[in-house]
């Protein structure tokens, strides 16, 4: 979504109100807006954003002029998972430290690079809805400086100052923070509840206001949800691959033209079996690579299956175990070609596949002609997570990756196959016994 966002002009004025918002980040140190108001002459405004620094800014400004700003001393950037943010206003509160408030995961943020909360009667140009007011999730008043991630369970709630918990709970069994499905929520004539669980009306306000938003852009249904979250590629755990372009909340990957990069994914698995695919969407020569690494080893002057605990798969059909190379031991790849990975953490196996054709004769299901992945550092590292890179590549190559969340790109898969625990969605028949990347089923199997 680095691209919509989803406005509402409202009418209503008042000094206090929470939002309430679950996001997961894809691209960082930018800035990225994910509430914004703003009158016609631009000059009166509240916005909440992440800044360049990755830090929260919450902040109204009147007259041009900052009159409550709050920036935490704390840096946002997991891409992995879902932060919970709640952001409650009341500008006529006699408690100076109550005016703005933030909450992570349930907790009140207390640590501000910047603390000004503002006189007690400022306008809270937040919540204010005059007919000249255009409120704007995911972008700026101009539409610029776009949010890049999910999003689900927005709550406007205006002209009450809410706590997190009327929005959150922590989960009984795992002591982890989760959404109230339904809340206990009682809104404003212009109050809304963003679900986008309806496929066929994503912006549909479900707080019973029915009130209407239009987007901007292309909003797309992600199966990834903040009680089971979807690998993706990790933006942060890149070698050599900084001039890298991450797209489509990181499963869209380019790489750099530099020899030797390769970058893996947020989640990594130590036991079971599971399995993912990869469309190769722009090819760099014979030397692009998919497949698995460790993580011990620390030079970082090798490609992707060069070291001891790696294994990849080539353009060209070779494959890389531990540094050794077997040549022409598959089928030869190119633009369009999805690869499928199947590992077998059980047994110590992968396999790899060629649009649904297992290479080498292989057959996960059944175990058959796998390939040992065991190598001197990897037996007691125990967790290995994917990756993609080139190899001494003189062109830009480019992956789409799908864990399970059903697209390569923006593109959704046409086949939609499930694993036996009925989740994910891949081009092509999942292994008996393997499993989607993702946080339920690496609780239940990893």
């Amino acid at each position: 979504m680095a691209s919509t966002f989803i406005s509402r002009t409202f009418s209503g004025t008042y000094n206090s109100g929470t939002i309430s918002m679950w996001l997961k980040r894809a691209r960082l140190g930018s800035q990225y807006i994910f509430y914004n108001e703003s009158s016609s002459d631009s000059n009166d405004y509240g916005l909440i954003q992440f800044d360049s620094s990755d830090r929260i800014e919450f902040m109204t400004v009147t007259n041009g002029t900052h009159t409550q700003k709050l920036i935490t001393n704390r840096v946002f950037r997991d891409t992995s998972s879902f932060y919970h943010f709640v952001f409650s206003s009341d500008t006529d509160n006699s408690t100076a430290t109550n005016r703005l408030r933030i909450y992570v995961n349930g907790e009140e943020e207390t640590s501000f690079a910047t603390d000004a909360v503002g006189s007690q009667g400022d306008t809270n140009y937040l919540f204010q809805t005059s007919a000249t007011n255009k409120h704007r999730l995911f972008a700026s008043s101009g539409g610029s400086a776009c949010f890049d991630g999910l999003a689900t369970h927005i709550h406007i709630v205006p002209n009450s100052q809410l706590a997190p918990t009327v929005f959150g709970e922590t989960d009984s069994t795992s002591g982890i923070w989760k959404p109230k499905t339904s809340p206990s929520v009682t809104y404003t004539a212009q109050g809304a509840f963003l679900k986008f669980e309806d496929a066929n009306n994503l912006d549909l306000d479900s707080s019973g206001n029915n009130l209407t938003f239009t987007t901007s852009g292309t909003l797309t249904q992600n199966i990834d949800t903040p009680s089971n979250v979807f690998c993706v590629i990790n933006p942060l755990d890149t070698y050599f691959f900084e001039n890298s372009n991450f797209d489509n909340g990181n499963l869209t990957v380019s790489g750099n033209n530099s020899s030797y990069t390769f970058c893996t994914s947020t989640l990594g698995v130590s036991a079971g079996k599971w399995y993912m695919e990869a469309k190769l969407s722009a090819a760099a020569g014979g030397g692009t690579r998919i497949g698995v690494v460790g993580r011990t080893s620390t030079a970082l002057s090798n490609g992707l299956g060069d070291r001891q605990d790696e294994v990849a798969h080539q353009t060209n059909g070779d494959l890389k175990v531990n540094g050794n190379t077997t040549s022409s031991w598959g089928s030869t790849w190119t633009v369009n070609d999805i690869i499928g990975i199947a590992l077998d953490l059980d047994n110590n196996k992968i396999y790899f596949s060629k649009n649904g054709v297992y290479q080498a004769s292989g057959n996960p299901s059944t175990a058959a002609n796998g390939i040992t992945i065991t190598g001197a550092d990897s037996t007691s590292n125990g967790v290995y997570r994917f990756g993609f890179g080139d190899n001494n590549s003189t062109g830009t190559s480019t992956f789409q990756y799908n864990f399970g969340s059903g697209y390569f790109g923006t593109t959704q898969v046409s086949s939609a196959n499930a694993d036996g625990n009925g989740l994910g969605a891949f081009e092509y028949t999942v292994p008996t016994g393997y499993y989607a990347v993702c946080t339920k089923n690496i609780k239940e199997f990893g």
